[in-house]
């Protein structure tokens, strides 16, 4: 049984093929897909989702590149949705500077509220980061006392030392997902992360596995990335299975 940590089916690229997509994740063996949002309408797509498909769960939250619409109405919604049986964190959230499509400033303001909501909700969260760890790690240092109810750093892209950081500084999760296949050093990476701590995701329909790249990303190519962790690891492909199965259902403390 595999896990999707961190998808985008609302996406434009697969919402019209929703139905498709979902079945074609159940025959590669994934139970359960975790819908991340972006923005508002994107929190409401997730929800709207779970609550038609019993594998999806959502994650509801906004991201770095839509800071500049954060608002207190948008607070009070997110609250709402955050309500949901099937909502299972808050995200992804985090700082963006790769292309700076909200004000850094917005970003960082959004991003110490976000991380208080979340508390209040007494909902993990998951994390965006890009090009921002500096001013990402002195939020986190400010807001440690947030994040009680863990930590995720999906799509991680940081350095071995930083994964040390974070493990240390917040018990983190850490999730991987299309890169491994084609991005250098991850091998160096993932051994300075501890296995009780890692997730597999796709991100999609972005980041797409070799060899399928330029073609959009689907749940169903979370066993290419789980044989490439394999490989990355020494493990055998049934133990990262078996692991990252685990962690992704103790981190959003899903049930089955």
């Amino acid at each position: 049984m595999l896990i999707d940590a961190h998808a985008h089916l609302d996406d434009p690229i697969l919402a019209p093929r929703e139905i498709e997509v979902i079945r074609a994740a159940k025959q590669a063996g994934v139970a359960v897909i975790v819908n991340a949002s972006s923005d508002l309408s994107s929190s409401e797509a997730s929800v709207a989702l779970a609550r038609r498909h019993k594998e999806v769960y959502a994650v509801v939250g906004v991201h770095p590149h839509e800071a500049k619409t954060y608002s207190p109405a948008v607070e009070k919604r997110l609250v709402e949705l955050a309500a949901e049986k099937k909502v299972v964190a808050f995200g992804e959230i985090g700082l963006d500077y790769h292309y700076d499509l909200s004000p850094r400033e917005d970003q960082k303001a959004v991003l110490e509220r976000e991380i208080a909501l979340a508390a209040d909700l007494s909902l993990p969260v998951v994390f965006h980061v890009r090009e921002a760890y500096e001013d990402f790690n002195a939020i986190i240092q400010r807001n440690k006392r947030y994040l009680t109810r863990g930590a995720l750093l999906h799509c991680y892209g940081g350095s071995a030392e930083l994964a040390r950081y974070y493990s240390g500084e917040m018990d983190a999760y850490f999730s991987f997902g299309g890169v491994l296949t084609f991005a250098k050093h991850k091998d160096v990476v993932l051994a300075a992360i501890p296995q009780a701590r890692l997730l597999l995701e796709t991100d999609c329909p972005y980041m797409t596995p070799v060899p399928f790249r330029g073609t959009p990303n689907e749940p169903k190519y979370i066993p290419l990335v789980r044989d490439k962790m394999a490989e990355l690891t020494g493990r055998s492909a049934e133990e990262v299975e078996r692991v990252t199965t685990e962690n992704a259902l103790s981190f959003y403390s899903i049930k089955l």
